[in-house]
């Protein structure tokens, strides 16, 4: 009875995420035009931080082991198994900018952290992240904030034939939209982890996979219905707004509840994310043509499944 439950809530939640990645999408796009403000920049801010509400939900309220792995995890699950997925169904044209400073940018952070997180290369005894820690992390957020912000405008013109809602009905709709989001992957978590653990999963393991996968399913709904309507720069712009959030935001608050202590086998994991991060600035760099092919994508794809290959020996090495 108990499992029959969970699935029914694991149904439920699935499908309060997919319909809330409806409607933010929809409606981001449609606050963009009415703005003047570019869907990258959208996707780089109110989307990413809606969808990496999930994270931080689970983060203030988890302990160490399944703050750094729901983190990394995501961030990983995110940039191979999304936009690997979304670059399938539709190839990801991007802005100019977004090879040159937004994904360059993501693979700093994941930098900042590693050297954060790793007390013992500077002579410490412990690998701990500090509230010391949090603050430079909310400075480098801050700076991405003010340089997303500054470069906010577009030039789009407004589609005169397209039925108009007023402002408020579309912020409400995309408050909807992230409701259903966060709400509907919390459901997804919840049941996943409670399955997971009657099976005598760890925790890190827990994290890095099932908690990662749900809290990343906002990300994977919306850029995956951004694919679908041919928004690429949504897809693009939440993936990489939400790993800047999750690596400046999510984990500097998470520090603020409480010093986390690291465990350093989790560097392969942080490891895997840079090169990956480097991986699609190469794809995007390469002949300047700023798109993410099918084929690229499905090599991100095939490389996240190496991973949890890897994830899942590790776990049974451990064992």
């Amino acid at each position: 009875m108990e499992i029959l439950l969970q699935i029914l809530l694991l149904a439920a939640g699935l499908l309060g995420v997919m319909k809330g990645a409806d409607w933010l999408v929809e409606s981001a796009s449609e606050l963009a035009r009415k703005k003047g403000i570019s869907e990258l920049t959208i996707g780089l801010t109110v989307v990413a931080f809606g969808t990496s509400a999930p994270e931080l939900a689970v983060n203030i309220q988890a302990n160490s082991e399944i703050v750094f792995g729901n983190t990394i995890g995501s961030n990983v699950f995110n940039l191979m198994c999304i936009l690997g997925i979304a670059g399938i169904i539709y190839p990801l044209f991007v802005q100019r900018k977004t090879v040159y400073i937004e994904i360059p940018l993501s693979v700093l952070s994941a930098v900042l952290v590693l050297f954060l997180v790793n007390d013992a290369w500077f002579g410490h005894s412990e690998n701990i992240l500090t509230a010391f820690d949090g603050i430079l992390l909310l400075v480098g957020f801050a700076l991405f904030l003010f340089y997303v912000l500054r470069n906010a405008t577009s030039d789009i013109e407004i589609d005169q034939n397209q039925p108009a809602r007023s402002t408020s009905i579309v912020i409400v709709f995309m408050l909807l939209g992230i409701a259903g989001l966060v709400l509907g992957g919390k459901a997804v978590v919840y049941s996943a982890s409670s399955l997971a653990t009657l099976a005598g999963v760890s925790d890190t393991v827990i994290a890095l996979t099932i908690v990662s996968f749900g809290t990343s399913l906002p990300e994977l709904a919306t850029s995956i219905v951004a694919a679908l309507k041919k928004r690429p720069d949504l897809a693009v712009g939440n993936v990489i707004g939400s790993n800047i959030f999750n690596l400046l935001f999510v984990l500097a608050i998470s520090c603020f509840v409480g010093s986390k202590e690291y465990k350093t086998y989790l560097n392969s994991d942080l490891y895997v994310l840079i090169i990956a991060s480097l991986g699609l600035f190469a794809f995007m760099f390469l002949r300047g043509k700023k798109k993410l092919d099918r084929y690229e994508a499905a090599l991100l794809l095939v490389g996240f499944v190496g991973y949890m290959v890897f994830v899942i020996n590790r776990e049974l090495h451990f064992l």
